[in-house]
């Protein structure tokens, strides 16, 4: 992944544009780039402020399609952050979809497991059971102390499923 700010700049003006015909065409610019610091996070920040279902799927499918290993920690930095719970989901389900190994990550996904909605810990659920087998027993730990103490105000649903995920690490 390279640094470079006027690429930085290029994509912020483009996204922040009310044209969606020159949002698009900078997003599928994108795919025959070299990855770059940031656009992960301008995407993301155009995904949460858009109400345009199109842009939005040209978005979620860039995310979906991710294949460098560089970028799963600038999705999981985006994930920490405080976006629209559908935003959320998205960037969560985009782990799993895009097939990149997350198992280092197990922490923080637990941590937004716990804190978010249903839906959102149902997209973390999927990515931990991905990766399972790989998580080292140390973070297993972790992970563990996490759900057992998120797990007290939990609602019905949400308590199953996180008793399910506990199952999960304990094996």
């Amino acid at each position: 992944m390279i640094r470079s700010e006027k690429k930085f700049r290029e994509l912020e003006l483009a996204l922040r544009n009310e044209n969606t015909v020159l949002v698009t065409r900078a997003i599928e610019l994108l795919r025959d780039e070299e990855a770059f610091e940031g656009a992960i996070g301008l995407l993301i920040a155009c995904f949460d402020r858009t109400d345009n279902q199109s842009i939005r799927r040209l978005i979620s499918g860039f995310m979906n399609d991710l294949k460098d290993l560089f970028s799963r920690g600038e999705v999981i930095n985006e994930i920490k952050k405080e976006w629209k719970p559908e935003t959320l989901t998205m960037l969560v389900s985009s782990c799993w979809q895009s097939g990149l190994d997350y198992s280092e990550y197990c922490t923080e996904l637990a941590q937004v497991f716990i804190s978010g909605n249903y839906l959102t810990a149902l997209e973390c659920f999927t990515v931990i059971e991905e990766s399972a087998h790989l998580i080292n027993p140390a973070d297993k730990n972790e992970m563990l102390r996490i759900l057992y103490e998120g797990n007290t105000s939990q609602a019905d649903d949400k308590s199953t499923l996180t008793l399910e995920l506990i199952r999960l690490m304990k094996e």
